[in-house]
């Protein structure tokens, strides 16, 4: 959930439109490119300290369990990711499927003795394009 009134300079604005205009969930190195499109000077020493402020203010997700390489979102609202084992690529699950894995469970509190605050769960499979890929091949 986002922190009230986060600090937003020109380029932490740009850096965000930048990843709410993909569903793609880049890594820095792609977030950097986008970015560079519209701020030729800018570092990837900034845009690494810029994805980290704005994921502490809760405006992006860090997915650093999905792939080899930490990958960005800005579409923070919960839902499940879907990696291909073949290419890399990142995928949204429609959030019904979020739904059903998100439901917070009183007796699987009590059972574990655990306050459940959160989850992660991998998904992994094999994207359209490499499934064409190999058809083809």
């Amino acid at each position: 959930m986002p922190k009230s009134n986060p600090r937003l300079t020109p380029q932490r604005r740009i850096i965000l439109e930048e990843l709410r205009g993909t569903r793609t969930h880049p890594t820095a190195d792609e977030v950097y490119d986008l970015v560079r499109k519209r701020l030729s000077h800018v570092s990837l020493g900034t845009i690494y300290r810029n994805l980290e402020f704005l994921h502490s203010q809760g405006l992006i997700r860090k997915l650093d369990k999905i792939g080899s390489q930490m990958r960005f979102d800005a579409f923070v609202d919960p839902h499940l990711h879907v990696c291909c084992v073949e290419c890399g690529k990142v995928g949204d699950l429609p959030s019904d499927a979020a739904s059903v894995v998100m439901r917070r469970d009183p007796a699987l509190e009590a059972e574990s003795e655990f306050r459940i605050t959160g989850h992660w769960l991998e998904l992994y499979g094999i994207c359209a394009d490499c499934m064409t890929a190999r058809e083809n091949g």
